[in-house]
Parts: structure tokens; sequence; C-alpha cells
């Protein structure tokens, strides 16, 4: 069975790239009997939903604050894995 810090690399990878069909199962199975990893999955996939929703943000948001267009477009090509 995988380890949490082994699981917990493996749920990070996965935002970034599909995990094998035995990488996934491993997780899986590890995250039935663990639930400190099964909290930092669900926060992974949380932050990955808000930095999605934050792309469909208005330029100027409640705050004030307003990104150039540059700044907006280097956060959407790292949010893509592009540099």
């Amino acid at each position: 069975m995988l380890t949490c810090k082994e699981v917990s690399e493996l749920v990070s990878q996965s935002l970034d790239r599909k995990l094998s069909l035995r990488e996934r199962l491993g997780v899986r199975v590890h995250l039935l009997v663990c639930n400190a990893c099964n909290r930092f999955a669900a926060q992974m996939r949380f932050l990955r939903a808000a930095a999605r929703r934050f792309r469909e943000l208005p330029p100027e948001d409640d705050t004030g604050v307003r990104l150039s267009d540059a700044a907006r477009g280097r956060i959407r090509r790292r949010l893509d894995g592009q540099r």
C-alpha cells in the first residue's frame, strides 16, 4: 500500500498529468482508509476549482484592484501549465 507521502505526491501530480492505472488504484485504495489524505485530496480539488473560477473573474473585482492585461495573461498561462 502507498504511504501518505506517496499519495500526497500523486494527488498533486494528478493535477498536471494523468496518473497510470496502477497509480490511480493505489491512491483510491489508500483514500479508502486514510482520512488525512482524503482531506488533502479534497483541498487540492477545492484549490483547482478556485483557480479555474479566478480565470473567469472580471478584470476588476470588488477590492478595486485591477491587474494589467499582461499580468492576467501570465496568470492564465501558469494555470494552464505554460510558461
